[in-house]
């Protein structure tokens, strides 16, 4: 299963008494009280004290402060580490990214929160516990509909990671057939993207879910097949009918 790479080493900045004491995440020496600063400058970004309406704050709403940016990205680092995976499930940071993916419309932000969440799903613990959570399944399934390739990497790593959980991944097949969209979500996909590692890794997703479901397999092939008979030719423009074969062949002329 994927997990975000390249780890950065533990710092050195962190206070020798606190990284030496009851303030290290498990047998890391990553503090707790950081962790905590980190996920409650999240909770502050979706729901802020003093919130305005103004033009200029939602413009500002979809860029990520740089220092705030750095300190999420260790934090997506660090997830790797069981410890600090198992620390962020019981101090409920799953329902803070959540919050994240519900409120946010910074695309860095989103993409992050995810991949955090798709490096915590690599533990079979933690994978089960997010898995059961069905408003963050719902939440996590609509990411498909975004528009940022890099958060669509994140989720479609996420999804594959859950569905190669044998415990879980009858779970997350039955969520995406009560999501017909989610079909042309990834057929748009995989016909429109020239991201490499988003179509392969959109196409390891396909392949495992009609590995998983032969059903679900047959009734995607099928879908989109045959024009119905009572939409006339000149309206087809307005309602392109997705096709998944054309566009999985479609996208590996991109791998390609």
């Amino acid at each position: 299963m994927d997990r975000n790479p390249s780890p950065p080493p533990p710092s050195r900045d962190e206070d020798g008494d606190e990284a030496a004491g009851g303030d290290c995440i498990g047998s890391t020496v990553y503090s707790k009280h950081w962790l905590f600063g980190v996920l409650s400058g999240l909770i502050q970004i979706v729901n802020p004290e003093n919130p305005k309406s103004s033009s200029d704050d939602e413009e500002q709403q979809t860029e990520l402060d740089e220092e705030m940016e750095n300190e999420i990205c260790r934090v997506w680092d660090m997830s790797m580490d069981e410890d600090v995976a198992l620390f962020l499930q019981e101090f409920n940071a799953p329902d803070i990214f959540m919050g994240v993916l519900a409120k946010s419309k910074c695309p860095r932000l989103r993409e992050i929160c995810v991949g955090i969440l798709g490096n915590m799903a690599c533990f079979q613990e933690i994978c089960v516990s997010i898995s059961s959570d069905k408003n963050l399944g719902q939440v996590l399934l609509h990411c498909l509909y975004d528009s940022d390739p890099p958060t669509l990497l994140e989720t479609s790593r996420l999804l594959l990671t859950c569905l190669s959980q044998t415990e879980v991944a009858s779970v997350w097949v039955e969520r995406i057939r009560e999501q017909p969209a989610i079909y042309d979500s990834i057929c748009f996909i995989m016909s429109s993207s020239t991201n490499v590692d988003l179509l392969v890794k959109v196409g390891e997703v396909v392949d495992k879910l009609f590995d998983l479901d032969e059903k679900l397999m047959l009734e995607w092939v099928r879908n989109g097949a045959v024009q119905p008979l009572d939409q006339p030719q000149e309206d087809s423009e307005e309602q392109p009918v997705f096709r998944i074969v054309p566009c999985v062949l479609e996208a590996a002329k991109q791998v390609r």
